[in-house]
């Protein structure tokens, strides 16, 4: 393992690797989702304290979805974030992000949806990009219901969701609505090709994520043979990206999407995209997810609801 890691970082990943593959590719989708959640209730570390959390069923692209509103102190209307989790579209739900959703309402002083979209392989591309797109409109539509202002509206999330809320991004420009105003991408994953050096370096297990993670969330939710070259899907592949909301892009040294994000930061700025684009040293894929026992993961939510803030009082 890489000897500049950072030591809060190592010590998480020596946890973490001490009981295996985080994710196990070889078996079912149901499976893998076990794991996650037998992680997630072993963290003990109680979410941060918010005004209002309220679980509710939202209009998806096919039938109702859930989705978790966060509202924190503070005087509405406020903007509103539309949070797409990651998971490799196959893991992950409400409860999976609630620290980070709850973090970024509280630092941002916004509305924060989170979205329960379809998961692969039962619902593969293109069900949970255009879940994430009608919570979105739902969202601009009845955003004064939510004590939000619908013309302060933010798109975000973490890897699959990176990759989501860039789409999302570009199906509200390509339809004509809603009005996006900002991006908030972190370690998105941007592109099924897996052939970036950063792919290359960090493919081994043991970092949090591997390219062969890669290779079966991507298996699950498209066939690449067939949907490669949708931007929809690959977001980095888009031959038009002029006209998209301002972005941050949050990347981390030692994960395998590293350069995809960065990649999609620079085809941004060259289409005039306003982009700030920071890679966090010494610290692998999820490292937002680790900001209760990790310093630069608490930076990375500062550095994100600051931008969020700044957005939103525009």
């Amino acid at each position: 393992m890489a000897s500049n890691l950072d030591p809060q970082m190592k010590t998480i990943l020596d946890t973490f690797n001490a009981a295996g593959p985080m994710f196990l590719r070889a078996e079912t989708a149901e499976q893998a989702r076990a794991k996650l959640r037998a992680l997630l209730e072993a963290n003990l570390v109680p979410p941060p304290a918010i005004y209002r959390v309220e679980d509710r069923h939202i209009a998806g692209a096919d039938g109702e979805i859930a989705a978790r509103v966060y509202t924190p102190e503070g005087s509405p209307p406020m903007g509103v974030l539309v949070y797409f989790h990651g998971g490799g579209w196959v893991l992950g739900d409400l409860e999976s992000h609630d620290h980070v959703c709850r973090a970024l309402a509280n630092g941002a002083g916004c509305v924060v949806v989170s979205v329960d979209y379809r998961l692969a392989p039962e619902h593969v591309f293109p069900a949970g990009a255009e879940d994430c797109y009608a919570a979105t409109k739902w969202v601009a539509e009845n955003a004064a219901a939510l004590g939000a202002d619908a013309s302060r509206l933010a798109v975000g999330g973490d890897s699959a969701g990176g990759n989501l809320a860039a789409v999302v991004s570009m199906m509200a420009r390509d339809r004509g609505g809603p009005a996006v105003n900002f991006q908030l991408l972190i370690y998105p994953a941007t592109d099924c090709a897996l052939d970036t050096p950063s792919q290359k370096e960090f493919a081994a297990d043991g970092y949090a994520l591997s390219r062969a993670d890669m290779e079966w969330f991507w298996k699950n939710y498209l066939d690449p043979g067939v949907e490669k070259n949708n931007p929809y899907a690959c977001p980095l592949r888009a031959k038009n990206l002029k006209g998209l909301p301002p972005a941050l892009v949050l990347t981390g040294s030692h994960d395998p999407l590293r350069d995809e994000g960065e990649r999609f930061a620079e085809r941004l700025i060259a289409a005039g995209v306003k982009v700030t684009c920071t890679r966090y040293e010494g610290v692998t894929h999820a490292f937002i997810s680790f900001a209760d026992a990790l310093d630069k993961g608490k930076e990375g939510l500062r550095q994100a609801a600051d931008a969020l803030r700044a957005a939103f009082a525009r």
